[in-house]
């Protein structure tokens, strides 16, 4: 018989030991970083650069034992291509973002991310709704409307949530994660610096708009597109 691949847990294995790797080679390199960038050399990493590559890392190995863990300890299902896209999106947010430096090399790459978490962050609306109700499918003494503006609500205050986790990041290890100074070390001031930080929700808006329609109108008229992706109860 011919060998079926494993595709969602090699990724996973993938994303996994790239993400350990960094973290050994950023413990290294945090040491021999200097402490304040070179004018004359804007790609040169300094230790804060470091700094959030390492607690980016570290938080991405959490998040990615994190499903398994739900799916233990509190007995829920969660669709393999939701992990699959959960899985990707760590990869190029955490390594290929932070790590390779495609936030800076790539234009758009920050914007693409926020959209598409934006989009995952609604599906997961759709999926609270029916956790909350403890049914496996979404009640349909809701209205489709309803259902559709709660998990767009619900996805943009996660959305929101995150922002004030970069602020308060950058504020106490003196990161920039809210991307307030160039590549070069260069802060930006007004308008300019909360370009970036506003940017960020108005994709999720974005992105959470467009799986909230895409929901209704599958809830609406009986698609069952959204019910593919939704995480329900063992």
């Amino acid at each position: 018989m011919k060998k079926k691949w494993n595709w969602r847990g090699i990724i996973s294995i993938f994303v996994l030991l790239s993400l350990l790797l960094a973290i050994v080679y950023v413990i290294f390199a945090i040491q021999n970083a200097p402490s304040e960038p070179d004018p004359s050399n804007p790609y040169l990493r300094v230790k804060s650069d470091y700094s959030l590559m390492l607690l980016q890392c570290v938080l991405g190995v959490l998040a990615m034992m994190l499903p398994g863990v739900l799916m233990h300890r509190i007995r829920i299902e969660i669709p393999s291509n939701m992990l699959v896209l959960y899985t990707i999106f760590l990869y190029c947010a955490i390594y290929l973002g932070e790590v390779r430096s495609f936030y800076y090399m790539v234009p758009h790459w920050d914007t693409v991310l926020h959209t598409f978490s934006g989009g995952v962050l609604a599906t997961l609306g759709f999926s609270v709704i029916t956790l909350l109700n403890k049914t496996e499918r979404i009640p349909m003494i809701m209205s489709p409307a309803f259902v559709a503006l709660f998990t767009f609500c619900f996805a943009v205050t996660l959305g929101v949530f995150w922002e004030i986790y970069e602020y308060t990041a950058d504020g106490i290890l003196g990161l920039n994660m809210q991307k307030f100074a160039l590549d070069n070390g260069q802060q930006l001031v007004g308008h300019a610096a909360l370009g970036d930080t506003m940017k960020d929700l108005m994709v999720d808006c974005l992105g959470a708009f467009i799986v909230s329609v895409i929901g209704y109108i599958s809830l609406k008229y009986q698609k069952g597109w959204i019910e593919k992706l939704q995480v329900l109860k063992k």
